[in-house]
């Protein structure tokens, strides 16, 4: 079994360039993926075997342009083949992952599921619960829709067991109205963030909305903190016996993100707001900033607060002086993975096939095609997206490496022990020393 943690960020770079290249071009006819001949095999005639297939997902929010594209392709491919039915189990990250958790224990998974890169699949490719997807991504040439490189964080042993819906970084989304209101600039360092968040606060507007009830959130931030002080590959040095989580630049990690708690930052009750709720905070114009990745785009590009070129987008900053901008959190995306023991693996694997085709052209007619991990040579401009999308696809130009997520790269043990953990900071202030404490016992713990 080869082991991602280990894997460099250089495919992922490649990948992430690819998206900022092909996006602005000013190919209008290029090409998004075609459905010609997608559906193949068993599942691919209008008299094919009669087959229920669960599609689980993540996209329960009907304001997000995804939420209607898969009903969209689902829809297509229904009438296509009318003995085939789609039954979408749609529900937010978290609940998803826990859900996916208990059917893997009783080798119950879907028929398509989401699983998460690296270290986070690898326990249910372990487990052999999954299809390889070798052969069927080779049909109707769906493996070269795929930027360069991005597969290999769903590839284990040779066997690709995933297919990925996007590949993204991690950017601040700021109000450009709330910030005029406070008398706010964009700020260039962390510590301007802090005090930008004060001036917010003291003006009544909330500076930062956060789904931290699901806690990979706060992790995402923290870890563009860590990126900061640090540099990349902290928890590569960590996981080769290099580092421990007692060095200075968790430490000072921890400290600055606790600043930005400190000061009200965060809506009240941050941990009770989940992923959807708390981006829509932001996309109700009731936040001033947002910290995501650039899958987010897609629902703040749509939504109302977006109206007249509203928001505007900034590179996370320097914090205490350290760091480069141009280093990002990278996020190599959630994907599709098919269980082994479908009773209509074949017609599955025709579905996915057809979807994944599908996905970059649906993606991109309803605005939410910035950060696919499939390549668009499709003018987004002309096509009517708001300059904050072109800002952050040309963010994606500026991609100078950077780390991905905490729980994409350490084991589960020690990923659910550090959640906790950053959660733990939204409700009471800490020493550094402490947490960095908690995270050593657990890795050691996890790595008997």
């Amino acid at each position: 079994m080869a082991n991602k943690t280990t894997k460099t960020l250089s495919v992922l770079m490649a990948g992430a360039l690819a998206v900022g290249l092909t996006a602005c071009g000013g190919n209008n006819g290029g090409n998004t993926g075609t459905n010609e001949g997608a559906s193949g095999g068993n599942g691919g005639d209008k008299g094919g075997e009669k087959a229920t297939i669960t599609f689980q997902n993540i996209y329960p929010d009907s304001s997000d342009p995804k939420y209607q594209m898969i009903r969209t392709i689902v829809a297509n491919y229904e009438k296509d083949h009318p003995n085939v039915k789609i039954e979408l189990d749609s529900l937010n990250t978290d609940q998803q992952k826990l859900k996916l958790k208990t059917q893997a224990a009783s080798k119950e998974v879907p028929d398509i599921t989401i699983v998460n890169p690296a270290a986070q699949m690898q326990p249910f490719v372990e487990a052999d619960l999954f299809a390889p997807l070798n052969e069927m991504v080779e049909k109707n040439g769906l493996k070269d829709t795929f930027q360069e490189g991005i597969l290999d964080y769903y590839t284990f042993d040779g066997n690709l067991y995933a297919l990925p819906d996007g590949n993204n970084i991690g950017l601040v989304y700021y109000n450009k109205a709330l910030f005029k209101q406070a008398g706010v600039e964009v700020p260039t360092t962390f510590e301007g963030m802090v005090e930008a968040a004060k001036t917010l606060k003291a003006a009544g507007i909330t500076p930062i909305a956060i789904g931290e009830k699901d806690s990979w959130t706060g992790s995402f931030l923290f870890m563009n903190v860590l990126l900061r002080t640090n540099g990349p590959g902290f928890l590569q040095d960590v996981a080769d016996g290099n580092k421990t989580f007692n060095d200075p630049a968790f430490a000072e990690a921890v400290d600055a993100f606790q600043s930005l708690v400190q000061v009200g930052a965060f809506q009240e009750g941050a941990t009770s707001f989940d992923y959807n709720a708390g981006e829509n905070l932001f996309k109700t114009g009731k936040a001033a900033m947002y910290y995501m990745g650039s899958w987010a785009t897609g629902g703040i590009e749509t939504s109302e607060v977006n109206k007249d070129d509203n928001i505007g987008v900034f590179k996370f900053p320097t914090v205490n002086g350290k760091g480069n901008p141009d280093e990002f959190m990278l996020a190599p995306g959630s994907a599709f993975a098919v269980s082994k023991n479908s009773k209509h693996l074949d017609v599955t694997l025709d579905f996915l096939n057809y979807f994944m085709q599908n996905y970059p052209i649906e993606a991109f007619k309803v605005k939410g095609a910035v950060g696919v991990a499939q390549t668009i040579e499709e003018d987004f401009a002309a096509a009517g997206y708001s300059n904050m999308a072109i800002q952050v696809l040309d963010l994606f130009k500026d991609v100078k490496g950077g780390d991905i997520s905490f729980d994409n790269t350490m084991n589960p043990g020690t990923s659910q022990v550090h959640l906790t953990s950053i959660q733990n900071l939204f409700v009471s202030k800490k020493d550094a020393a402490d947490v960095a404490k908690e995270h050593q016992k657990a890795f050691e713990e996890n790595n008997k």
